[in-house]
């Protein structure tokens, strides 16, 4: 049986969430590989709705759960979100979550650099969540980093904070901020440190074991392909890799062990924050299509731009990513319109491209050309079966799959996880 590997195909915020948690039933282990608590994933189980930004979909059901060291943790967000699924009756132990020791943390002057350069940058504002992902990636890549095994070595920890504070002080003072105050810090960590460690572990080490074992494991990704820092809208984009190779780095398993690539694909676009959006619609049609998808970010409450499905953006994630099929979601959202557009190209003033340029300034320049399809009357709601979908709905979603070149391997219908139809098995391979 193969492992599965779940990417955004999107910017993010395309019902990852519930379809990892369907998947994660049938997993032996879900592992989160990249990003940080700037994910949102909202599970609904037995008309309970949980949200999650850090810890792996699988907890919520006793799975697993593992994150690997491509994720930058902040301990005292770990440490929230655990009492608030405690509070919610879910069991967090080390039994059930697991952390690589080589996670870089993100400290407090990480998230008060990242609210200091959004507020100075004006028009070149990225819209980041303000959480420190991005700086804790610097210091990461910087060699700066404290990470979770440096929690059990505090007394260790003077000549890396000597470097971290050389180069945040320094950063501070051109805000006109205070220094670190590096005894408060010490301090912080000193209390957080026992909670963190007892989830500390070589992850890469239960990994290859599970795998050895014959066990599924789920790789959970975060965000979507086109926020990735190196394939995404760059500037507008996440300070991680979010392609399906990254469940390999963010590991510690080798790039074999991916298996089948499941990318979560909506259909239609939604993107929040700052950046470039062909087919957002600033209109009435667009304000439906948040209302009737519920377009709020799950982590910064912040009202998601909505636009037309662009099949040109996602043929080109599932390009880059390797993605073996796709899972179409909110598909219900599409109930009751008359005619529905799909992006199949852009003109670049004379020039007609099928490929997202590189440029900012000619990702904000493009113009979408559009197909015209009927749309349906019917609901396709709580469907769990092709038979209980209008015609119509069907011919859509056989368009999605000619025009992106990857075919449909789910569909979902609602957010309860039973309102999903299975076109192929991923965990089949």
């Amino acid at each position: 049986m193969a492992n599965v590997t779940v990417i955004g195909g999107q910017w993010g915020d395309e019902g990852k969430g519930k379809i990892v948690d369907w998947l994660a039933s049938r997993a032996d282990v879900v592992a989160r590989f990249q990003g940080g608590h700037n994910a949102g994933h909202t599970l609904v189980v037995d008309d309970r709705t949980y949200k999650l930004s850090l810890l792996p979909s699988g907890i919520v059901r006793g799975t697993l759960s593992v994150i690997g060291n491509g994720v930058v943790l902040d301990p005292w967000a770990l440490k929230k979100e655990v009492e608030t699924l405690t509070e919610q009756g879910v069991a967090v132990s080390p039994e059930t979550l697991q952390i690589a020791e080589t996670c870089p943390l993100i400290l407090p002057f990480h998230r008060d650099l990242d609210a200091l350069r959004e507020d100075a940058s004006g028009q070149g504002k990225i819209g980041t969540t303000r959480r420190g992902i991005g700086p804790a990636y610097e210091d990461k890549v910087g060699r700066r980093a404290i990470r979770v095994c440096d929690l059990a070595h505090l007394g260790d920890l003077g000549p890396q904070l000597d470097r971290l504070c050389a180069h945040h002080d320094a950063l501070r003072a051109g805000f006109g901020e205070q220094p670190i105050d590096r005894d408060r810090l010490e301090r912080e960590l000193g209390e957080i440190a026992d909670f963190v460690l007892q989830f500390a572990r070589p992850v890469w080490l239960t990994l290859n074991e599970a795998r050895q074992r014959g066990r599924r494991i789920l790789f959970e990704g975060a965000q979507g392909v086109l926020l990735d820092v190196d394939h995404g809208t760059y500037p507008f984009v996440t300070s991680s890799n979010t392609v399906a190779g990254t469940a390999a780095a963010g590991t510690g398993l080798g790039p074999s062990a991916a298996g089948f690539v499941l990318g979560i694909v909506k259909a239609y676009t939604t993107r929040v924050g700052s950046g470039p959006f062909p087919t957002e619609l600033a209109d009435e049609t667009g304000q439906m299509l948040g209302e009737r998808g519920h377009e709020f970010g799950t982590v910064t409450g912040r009202k998601r731009r909505c636009g037309w499905f662009d099949s040109v953006l996602v043929r080109q994630s599932c390009a880059i990513s390797g993605v073996t099929g796709i899972a179409l979601t909110k598909l219900d959202v599409l109930d009751g319109f008359d005619e529905l557009r799909i992006c199949t190209g852009y003109w670049l003033g004379e020039q007609r491209l099928d490929h997202f340029p590189a440029h900012a300034a000619d990702q904000a320049r493009v113009e979408p050309i559009y197909e015209v399809m009927a749309g349906w009357r019917e609901s396709t709601a709580g469907a769990r079966s092709w038979a209980d979908l209008p015609a119509q709905a069907i011919k859509y979603i056989r368009r999605v799959e000619e025009l992106i070149q990857c075919p449909v391997t789910l569909v979902s219908t609602s957010p309860q996880r039973e309102d999903t139809i299975l076109v192929r098995d991923p965990f089949a391979g």
